[in-house]
């Protein structure tokens, strides 16, 4: 068996991350391929409920999702994440904790008109109770990866086809 992998989707929110990650995780279940799904929005009513949208709450969120994702990969299961993941240094954080040899950045790229268009959840909404200023895409920016190992155009191609896509980069890991 190979070593497991962390596969880590950043993006907008409203990009298809998490559209993404569970089908990808549907994907290697039908293949028998074990492996753990861990979404930011559940995350965030679990582990880290505790914190808020701050930089700092960020990168507090990303450390401690990032433990989790060492000993989970530790006990041999692949870890896909889906987490707006806003900056470079955030990003940083959590490829160093994981390690880069274990670490798969997945740039899921969608243009912000687009994700507001989507707005699946209804988290652009103009004064956002949630979060106010801090909302990645308005008031808060995204640093768009400068360094990732996969791009996935969500605004040009469909979920099954970016899936494809994804399948085809991935495969030296499976």
């Amino acid at each position: 068996m190979k070593s497991p992998i962390c596969i880590w989707f950043t993006g907008l929110p409203g990009s298809g991350k998490t559209t993404l990650a569970h089908t990808y995780l549907e994907r290697l279940k039908s293949k028998g391929i074990v492996a753990v799904n861990l979404d930011g929005d559940e995350i965030r009513k679990s582990l880290c409920s505790d914190l808020g949208f701050t930089y700092a709450d960020r990168l507090e969120n990303i450390r401690r999702v990032s433990e989790v994702n060492k000993i989970l990969l530790d006990n041999n299961l692949h870890v896909i994440n889906s987490f707006v993941s806003p900056t470079e240094s955030i990003r940083a954080k959590a490829r160093n904790i994981i390690g880069s040899h274990r670490f798969v950045l997945v740039f899921v790229d969608a243009p912000l008109a687009v994700c507001i268009e989507r707005d699946p959840k209804g988290m652009y909404r103009e004064n956002n109770p949630i979060q106010g200023n801090n909302f990645t895409g308005l008031g808060q920016d995204f640093e768009v990866p400068e360094y990732f190992d996969i791009r996935l155009d969500t605004q040009n191609f469909s979920i099954e086809e970016c899936i494809e896509q994804l399948e085809l980069k991935l495969i030296p890991y499976f």
